[in-house]
């Protein structure tokens, strides 16, 4: 069984999603906070000070999600047509139990736990997110993980009828992520299924996505609806795009640029117009917990 993960605080020590309702305003007369790391978690994250949970408003209108737009509130505005009742994932490639669940299913055999991550985008934007879900682990080791596995393979659903956004060839539809084995079965891999104790909303990945804190988040792909275990790396959309901008680890690396603009330092979601930019931290504040998976790599060649 997988390790868990264990944080030392508690939702008790979170401030009320009430008092975060109109934190831009009261943010922007502080310049920001810096935030960083998993509430509990490395210690260069309680070095910078508590982590602090981005408002409801802020987490669910300010979002990536090409499928319904590539505008930062057209999510918010159009995913309102994603059908996410019934929904099933099929789960197939090396395991031993392959076949098509039902979210009430998986739902029945999972323990959902409640973890505030960092959440950093590639973009050079980043909000702390108090999302609901359970590991990864518990999904794959429940179906069984055959020996000849190396990778998971995650795949988001396609409807055009419901899904404005892929109507226009901005990617290979459908979306595509993927995870080296040992990244997938990490405690800190968690599948999200509600914000703030809510349901997830569509427009951040009704009703399933996964969340992976230390990568940017284009690698937590959202509503999902197929996972393979491969031998193979799989391809992945953004790197099929552009793989010398989007690298399949992907992983927060303040000292690896992106091709167009630098990786060393971040912009909060919430922090006031002339919030400062704040550090960005390795591996999004979360060296201590993952570091080990990539010893001995070349982190600048394996980006």
């Amino acid at each position: 069984m997988a390790r868990r993960y264990t944080s030392k605080l508690t939702y008790d020590d979170v401030t009320p999603e009430h008092l975060f309702l109109n934190r831009r305003q009261i943010m922007a007369g502080a310049g920001g906070l810096l935030g960083a790391g998993l509430i509990g978690g490395a210690e260069p994250a309680r070095a910078q000070g508590a982590l602090e949970p981005n408002s409801w408003e802020e987490i669910t209108t300010y979002n990536n999600y090409y499928e319904f737009g590539t505008g930062k509130s057209d999510p918010a505005d159009n995913a309102h047509t994603l059908t996410t009742s019934p929904w099933a994932v099929e789960i197939d490639g090396l395991v031993d139990n392959p076949g098509t669940y039902s979210m009430e299913d998986i739902l029945s055999e999972v323990e959902i736990e409640e973890r505030i991550y960092r959440f950093r985008c590639v973009e050079a934007w980043s909000m702390v997110v108090p999302w609901n879900g359970f590991e990864l682990a518990d999904l794959l080791n429940r179906v069984g993980v055959q020996d000849g596995a190396r990778y998971v393979a995650f795949e988001t659903a396609l409807r055009p009828d419901e899904m404005p956004g892929v109507r226009v060839p901005v990617l290979d539809w459908p979306y595509r992520e993927g995870l080296r084995l040992d990244e997938a079965m990490h405690p800190l891999t968690m599948m999200a299924t509600g914000i703030y104790g809510r349901d997830i909303p569509n427009q951040n990945g009704a009703p399933m996505r996964l969340v992976v804190p230390w990568k940017y988040g284009f690698k937590s792909i959202k509503s999902i609806v197929r996972i393979t275990l491969t031998e193979d790396e799989p391809p992945t959309s953004w790197n099929m795009a552009n793989a010398s901008e989007y690298g399949f680890y992907s992983n927060v690396n303040p000292n690896v640029p992106h091709r167009r603009w630098s990786q060393d330092s971040e912009r909060e979601i919430g922090g006031g117009l002339f919030a400062r930019r704040q550090p960005t931290l390795m591996f999004n504040g979360y060296e201590e917990e993952v570091a080990s998976l990539y010893e001995g790599m070349d982190l600048n060649a394996n980006f």
